[in-house]
């Protein structure tokens, strides 16, 4: 068995030497963003260059057309780096362009360079390197459908990193979350020549929204529930037959949001009866459970980006603030995740339209580097150390 130390040195030295093509990809996938379940272009593109490295590929997988899996070496264990290349909308002068504002262009490339390095050292180790391409993230949430598929259950590992602004974070954590649309039919009638023949959908919405807003007294501080009216009815005066309300209901941990999500259910039930419109509703995307990274690698992290020089991190356990689909795959597999800082000063975070010239620059190029470096390192440990796989099998 290699020396793990002179292993990891020969990842460093392979980072550097391949990191042109790394950023290469990085740049290429912000030039062609595409919205989730969209991604024909960058998944094509990635799997292709995957070929070019040797790798295996599987694509479509899951049961999704712009999901991938490339392997390379055999049997276990097993260490998965986890791509995201879907883009967010509403960018540009007329709010009409996509746009890689959350940076998962950079995604795609540090966990491409992770996979990359490990796959010319497999003389040193035995397992596999996979590459799971993940769309949607910022929609439907692929990851979901993948976990239900059964396409983590033979992974050991599961490693990503996100850029960010405002210091880097290793043990991040995110809001569970139940996406919901309710929808209320009444009967219409003349608003002023004879509403009481009519049964006030809108009414009925409100009435949710109220009951909703009521409760929000008796949830714990670490719930969110927002929503928008995306059909109040078709003119003024006439009584609105048809509502539409969607919700988002997120908290800290799936077990509680469970309760809260009945208990908005119930809000809708209630304006039902008030109102006599009657409703219906449905999750409309994949409900997200709340992400867990576990101690161990979150540990081993630390150590890898000490051994690189990168000591401007916490490590400490963040309070949730969004929602991710990564948090389905923590479910079920150890899962590292680091919120890396690009190290902008302008104030702008994800999702902002300044975001965006961060997302591919020479400061994303200088976090590609060190993200390659310490995801292969930390993954390099769980390949070569029976310890580490016991640990995080626990």
């Amino acid at each position: 068995m290699s020396n793990i130390q002179d292993v990891k040195q020969q990842a460093y030295a392979l980072a550097e030497q391949n990191i042109g093509l790394y950023n290469h990809i990085c740049d290429e996938i912000f030039r062609h963003p595409e919205l989730g379940n969209e991604e024909y272009y960058s998944s094509k593109f990635l799997v292709e260059e995957m070929e070019k490295r040797g790798f295996r590929v599987q694509y479509p997988y899951g049961g999704l057309d712009t999901a991938f899996r490339c392997e390379i070496g055999s049997g276990s264990p097993k260490v998965a780096f986890l791509a995201e290349y879907d883009a967010l909308p509403g960018y540009g002068p007329e709010r009409n362009q996509n746009g890689h504002a959350c940076g998962h262009n950079w995604i795609a490339a540090c966990t491409f360079g992770a996979a990359d390095v490990l796959a010319q050292l497999t003389e040193h180790f035995e397992g596999t390197i996979v590459y799971i391409g993940t769309p949607a993230e910022e929609g439907t949430g692929g990851k979901v459908d993948l976990v239900n598929a059964g396409c983590f259950e033979d992974i050991d590992a599961a490693f990503q990193m996100h850029l960010t602004s405002g210091g880097t974070q290793l043990n991040g954590s995110s809001l569970a979350i139940d996406s919901l649309e309710f929808t209320f039919e009444g009967k219409a009638a003349h608003a002023a020549g004879k509403p009481w023949d009519g049964i006030n959908a809108l009414d009925a919405a409100y009435l949710m929204i109220n009951g909703i807003n009521a409760l929000r007294q008796h949830v714990t501080p670490d719930t969110r529930i927002h929503g928008i009216i995306e059909d109040g009815g078709a003119a003024p005066n006439i009584v609105p037959a048809h509502s539409v309300y969607k919700v988002f209901c997120r908290a800290a941990d799936r077990d509680y949001l469970n309760t809260v999500t009945q208990k908005v259910i119930n809000c809708a039930k209630g304006a039902e009866l008030m109102t006599g419109a009657k409703m219906s509703y449905r999750f409309y995307e994949n409900s997200f459970d709340n992400l867990n990274c576990h101690p161990a690698l979150v540990e081993l992290m630390a150590q890898n980006l000490d051994a690189i020089g990168y000591t401007t991190y916490d490590k400490s356990k963040q309070p949730p603030s969004g929602s991710t689909d990564l948090g389905n795959v923590s479910r079920v597999v150890p899962t590292c995740y680091v919120s890396l800082d690009v190290e902008n000063t302008d104030g702008s975070a994800c999702h902002n339209e300044a975001f965006l010239q961060h997302v591919n620059s020479e400061q994303a190029y200088v976090a590609n580097l060190r993200a390659v470096k310490a995801m292969a390192a930390t993954a390099l440990d769980v390949l070569m150390n029976a310890e580490v796989r016991e640990a995080i099998r626990k």
